[in-house]
């Protein structure tokens, strides 16, 4: 899928959050239509993994007629929770499985395998007209931590230098992977956040909220941004030793930190089981390095995607990022730890 191709979707969706809600709901209903003559595919979760699942759908479908591939967006945590309850068949996830998931996934039968896919560098943005250029992580705490509710609205409450205009806050909902990523990394504590804000599931809604306002600020993943900035500004991101702005080149290099991060596709044991899906998602892993740096995220080295695939295929179940302080990881951290594997 081009990249026009994927920023005409997102244009599209943004007319109307109602529309794209049906049109997602009519997907889902198609394949009872054809349900005897096609194999079904269930995918859910994270907006962030979406664009790159989304792409991966596309390509397989192409030459795998006999597949139809449903992605929906909940969410991560909405995500693991239809996994976990043998609802889907793949979970895509912007932030590993958390304990208390896994333990549902056991208590309900479910086994699953872990494959990391791609590197997302959490975006900051502004609208346009906005002058500012870069911000500082403590300036960040400021805004969105839970003491600001109420009391931190305008900008220059954060920094006097800044306009003494209201403070439009846009962010992902609580079952989004990147708020709980974003939280942990920016104010210390995943989940922790103020909550006078306007949230969404839906990627598509929080860029149009920025691009309206021009006392707007958000963060999603790479990939919006990237199908947007002509209407966006970007922000660097300052952790004490310089504003680094958000690209391919700074993730690899690990100098954007604290907001690089993996993401994850979790494959239901059971229903890997499946030609149609053993078939889906190894072909995932083998044109993953093409299709996500199309869709703007950053491919992991040609190593790793070799050892998710030995994985994938020797059926190597549970969760080696389950419990771990993933703020901060790096592209060769997730080398090391695939080595070590």
């Amino acid at each position: 899928m081009s990249m026009q191709n994927f920023q005409f979707k997102l244009n599209r969706w943004t007319i109307s959050a109602g529309l794209a809600a049906v049109g997602a709901a009519l997907a889902l209903t198609i394949p009872a239509v054809n349900s005897q003559s096609r194999n079904t595919i269930k995918i859910d979760g994270s907006s962030t993994v979406y664009p790159i699942t989304e792409a991966v759908a596309e390509e397989f479908q192409k030459i795998n007629r006999q597949t139809q591939v449903t992605v929906g967006i909940s969410g991560t945590g909405g995500g693991f929770k239809k996994f976990c309850a043998g609802e889907t068949d793949i979970s895509n996830a912007s932030r590993p499985i958390k304990d208390s998931e896994r333990q549902l996934c056991a208590k309900n039968g479910v086994k699953f395998l872990e494959l990391p896919i791609a590197f997302d560098a959490l975006t900051v943005v502004v609208n346009k007209q906005n002058p500012l250029n870069s911000i500082k992580v403590s300036e960040l705490k400021k805004m969105w931590e839970p003491a600001a509710q109420g009391k931190i609205t305008k900008w220059n409450q954060v920094n006097s230098k800044w306009p003494n205009a209201n403070l439009k806050l846009f962010g992902p909902g609580a079952d989004s992977g990147t708020f709980d990523y974003f939280t942990e990394a920016i104010v210390g504590e995943s989940k922790k956040s103020r909550t006078d804000f306007t949230p969404s599931e839906d990627d598509n809604v929080l860029v149009q909220g920025v691009i309206r306002d021009r006392n707007a600020l958000g963060y999603f993943g790479y990939a919006y941004y990237e199908a947007n900035k002509g209407r966006l500004k970007a922000l660097a991101i300052d952790n004490g030793k310089g504003a680094i702005s958000p690209s391919a080149e700074n993730v690899n290099n690990g100098k954007y930190n604290p907001l690089s991060r993996p993401v994850f596709i979790y494959v239901n044991a059971n229903a890997a089981k499946r030609p149609e899906v053993k078939s889906f998602v190894e072909f995932f892993i083998n044109n993953a390095p093409k299709l996500v740096r199309e869709v703007k995220y950053v491919p992991l080295p040609a190593n790793v995607y070799q050892s998710v695939m030995r994985n994938f295929r020797n059926n190597k179940t549970g969760s080696v990022f389950v419990g771990r302080d993933v703020v901060g990881l790096t592209i060769q951290d997730i080398v090391q730890l695939e080595a070590k594997e």
